[in-house]
Formats: C-alpha cells, sequence, structure tokens
C-alpha cells in the first residue's frame, strides 16, 4: 500500500500540474486503533505553478476522488489549508499531528509546528470534538449492540475534548496519548475493547458498555457546560507568518 500511495500522489501531481507538499494518513490507522480491514485514508496538501494565483477568480481548491475498498484519497490547495489553519480547524491540525507521513516537500510540516500552539482556539477545537461526542452520544451508542468502530470514535473524541478543557492545550492525534486521561475504572474494559478491535471488522458490533457510555455521556455534559469558560487566545496570531511561508512556497 505504500508503494499504490506513493505512485498515486505522484501520478497526481502529473495529470493536475500541482506539487503536492505533504501527504499523511489521516483515520484510525494514524489514531492507532485500525480494524485488519479499514481503509486508509491519505490526506494531502497542494500547491500549483505560481501563474495559477494570479487571476482575479479563485479556482477549485480540493481534490476528492471516489473511495475504494482500501484508498481514501483527498487534498487540500495550499492556500485554503492556511486559511483553516489560521482559523483553527481541528482536522487539518490532525494531519500536522500524524505518526505517518507519506510525503514531505521543503520541510512543510516542520516549517508550521511552531505555528501551531499559538493557531489552535481552544473553543473552535472543543466545537469540533463535541460535535463528534454527540453523534455517538445521541445516535451511534444508543442501542443494546453498538460498533465497535464508533464507540473507539466517540472515546477518542471525548478524550481529546477533555484534554481541551484540562489542559488548555492543543490534544495530541494519537489515541495512545489521549488515554492518559482515561479514569482508571475504565482502563481494563478499553484494553480488552481496543484488544478486540485488532481483530475486528468495522461492522463489528459489542454489547453496549454501559460504564464507558456513561462516561461518554458525562464528558459530553461537562464539555458543554465548559464552553464559556475556556481562555480566549489575545495576540497577533500567526496570520503574517502564514502569509509569508504562501509566498516563500509559491515563489519557489
Amino acid at each position: 500500500m505504500l508503494s499504490r500511495i506513493q505512485t498515486a500522489l505522484r501520478q497526481l501531481e502529473a495529470s493536475h500540474d500541482i506539487r503536492i507538499l505533504y501527504a499523511c494518513e489521516s483515520g484510525s490507522r494514524a489514531w492507532g486503533f485500525p480494524s485488519p480491514d479499514s481503509d486508509f485514508d491519505v490526506r494531502f496538501i497542494y500547491c500549483h505553478p505560481a501563474d495559477w494565483y494570479l487571476t482575479l477568480d479563485e479556482g477549485p481548491d480540493t481534490l476528492d476522488f471516489p473511495v475504494d475498498d482500501e484508498l481514501d484519497l483527498a487534498g487540500w490547495e495550499l492556500r485554503k489549508a492556511l486559511r483553516l489553519l489560521r482559523g483553527s480547524n481541528a482536522a487539518l491540525f490532525e494531519w500536522l499531528q500524524s505518526p505517518v507521513v507519506y510525503y514531505e516537500a521543503q520541510d512543510f510540516r516542520a516549517r508550521l509546528a511552531s505555528l501551531l500552539p499559538a493557531a489552535f482556539n481552544l473553543k473552535a477545537g472543543l466545537h469540533h470534538y463535541l460535535g463528534q461526542l454527540r453523534r455517538g452520544v445521541e445516535d451511534d451508542l444508543t442501542g443494546e449492540q453498538v460498533r465497535l468502530k464508533r464507540l473507539f470514535y466517540a472515546l477518542r473524541s471525548a478524550l481529546a475534548a477533555r484534554w481541551i478543557r484540562e489542559r488548555h492545550t492543543m490534544p495530541p492525534m494519537e489515541f495512545a496519548l489521549l488515554r492518559a486521561l482515561l479514569p482508571a475504572a475504565l482502563e481494563v474494559e478499553v484494553a480488552g475493547l481496543l484488544a478486540a478491535k485488532a481483530s475486528a471488522t468495522e461492522k463489528t458490533t459489542v454489547p453496549r458498555p454501559a460504564a464507558l457510555a456513561a462516561f461518554l455521556a458525562e464528558e459530553y455534559a461537562t464539555g458543554q457546560a465548559a464552553r464559556e469558560q475556556l481562555p480566549v487566545r489575545r495576540g497577533p496570531g500567526v496570520a503574517d507568518e502564514l502569509d509569508a511561508l504562501f509566498r516563500e512556497l509559491i515563489g519557489r
């Protein structure tokens, strides 16, 4: 798959006249709890030649492709990506922390790493993860049997929201690091479910774990109540640095 992914990226550069700056894994394989049949969620950031930007009208800023059984491939154009970073888009912060990097040009991720803490907006991040947790609490985990995949999606979102609420910093992408905030009383149960997921399919279901479901509901309610108490970032932000990086990369 690594060879297939890198070949696909090179073909995209040639067929769309773009330059890929960064490509990474963004789904369960990067989070740390894939199933054997999990697909590869590859996300990339790309730029066009300089002339593409020197027009009155902006062109399309995403590349999306049909998903097959193994590969889910999608990318954002550089200007779009940097605007979203400036606006504290949580998905982009995850991409830039991914432990699985398929390609990087011109130290792209390293150049952005120092800007991430200042660009991250606590309230926006909390809103993002509570939105994902809400789906679990209100929809996915209400029956007697629940999909194991959705259970871990909700748990990861709950722990990321708790990280923001308690530590006032950008949460890590990897579940193993977020797990430090899991209550000790749930450790054994989560470890067992994690072991089961390693050999389960994407559609495997398990009996609804009552204690874990109660924890997720409590975290959702606590996160909702904490929205207004989070500190607001003040200062110049990172707009100037992102503008400078954009001009430099397009110039190259």
